[in-house]
């Protein structure tokens, strides 16, 4: 085992603490990366603070990383030194179920290994991406294209894949009118990546607060939802809701936006359960769904099409020592749009 600085929550209540963790030595197919840069996703919040369930401490989360590759394995074939790499939400599946071989690897019969908070083939509890360094199999890292820069690329490794593979699923494209909900870290990745498939996109935000930055990302309309009107005269008027809030919803009344056939796709995940009325369903052959970032093929092809249309992040670059403060800034919905922890900065 190799120790590394770390920032890791030592409870469910406590905040983050500068710490090391122990990482594996390298096996012939593992990969070890200098993490550049650590994205900060609101699940990191909801995961170290039991929200989702209880937690094995001490945790570093972490799940949108992007580095440089510093040694790889004996057999590794598909990543070299010096690679410019990522990982994200997961770390490693059992490769032989249905879902595995079809590459939809997050949704593994044999369960996922998530890349912090999971226990790993070893028995060892996965530790994220607020960290210097991390060793993971090579056939889940993927290989950061040149045009785009590490750190807008970060947080690509789970809010964009979490927001393409919906959009790409439910065939959104040319003449497909697409409301996103909700203008923060996911979101805001949504906007652009429906701008660029060719939909007609919408947001509905709880505000006009930041309706020039949506439209600046490529939304051609922008609505509050704090406003009834909204609601009464956008109705039946979207194919598919892309759904991107941890909070709690009338799921009526944007069902009511679908037109006949329309989706519901709920990306968020509050802590909370949702009530639908089935009626908001059978009145429209409406559907509610959800989706779950993407397999690590789909996520390679979603970073490709980002560096092809210009399509990152917006993002503020923090230091380590400043985590406990972009955590309560992003409950506090302060952050444009995502915060990505310089890597060098946690040994510091």
């Amino acid at each position: 085992m190799t120790r590394v600085h770390a920032y890791a929550a030592p409870s469910e209540a406590a905040p983050l603490a500068k710490t090391e963790i122990e990482r594996r030595e390298l096996g012939p197919h593992d990969v070890l990366i200098d993490i550049a840069f650590a994205g900060i996703c609101h699940s990191d919040i909801h995961t170290v603070r039991g929200d989702w369930g209880p937690q094995t401490y001490p945790l570093a989360p972490g799940h949108e990383i992007a580095g440089v590759v510093a040694a790889v394995g004996s057999e590794v074939t598909q990543h070299a030194v010096g690679d410019r790499v990522g990982v994200g939400c997961m770390v490693n599946s059992c490769g032989e179920c249905r879902n595995c071989l079809r590459g939809d690897e997050q949704f593994c019969s044999n369960g996922a290994v998530m890349t912090y908070g999971a226990t790993d083939r070893d028995g060892t509890i996965t530790q994220g991406g607020y960290s210097e360094q991390v060793v993971v199999t090579e056939s889940f890292v993927v290989r950061i294209p040149d045009g785009l820069a590490l750190d807008v690329a970060a947080p690509l490794l789970c809010a964009g894949i979490t927001t393409y593979s919906p959009l790409r699923h439910w065939g959104v494209g040319p003449g497909s009118r697409v409301a996103v909900v909700g203008l923060g870290g996911l979101g805001h990745m949504g906007v652009q990546i429906a701008h660029a498939l060719g939909a007609e996109v919408t947001v509905l935000s709880q505000t006009l607060s930041k309706k020039d930055d949506g439209l600046r990302l490529g939304a051609d309309h922008y609505y509050a939802t704090s406003d009834p009107e909204t609601f009464r005269n956008l109705r039946s008027s979207f194919d598919v809701i892309l759904n991107t809030v941890s909070a709690v919803v009338d799921l009526r009344a944007y069902l009511s936006l679908l037109d006949v056939g329309g989706s519901m796709v709920c990306v968020g995940a509050p802590a909370e359960p949702l009530p639908v009325q089935v009626m908001s369903l059978i009145g429209g052959r409406r559907s509610l769904a959800g989706s779950n970032i993407g397999g690590i093929q789909e996520t390679q092809e979603m970073l490709e099409f980002c560096a092809e249309k210009g399509i990152a992040a917006e993002i503020e670059v923090i230091p380590a020592s400043q985590i406990n403060e972009a955590y309560e800034r992003v409950l506090a919905s302060d952050v444009r749009y995502r915060f990505v922890i310089d890597g060098s900065t946690f040994a510091d």
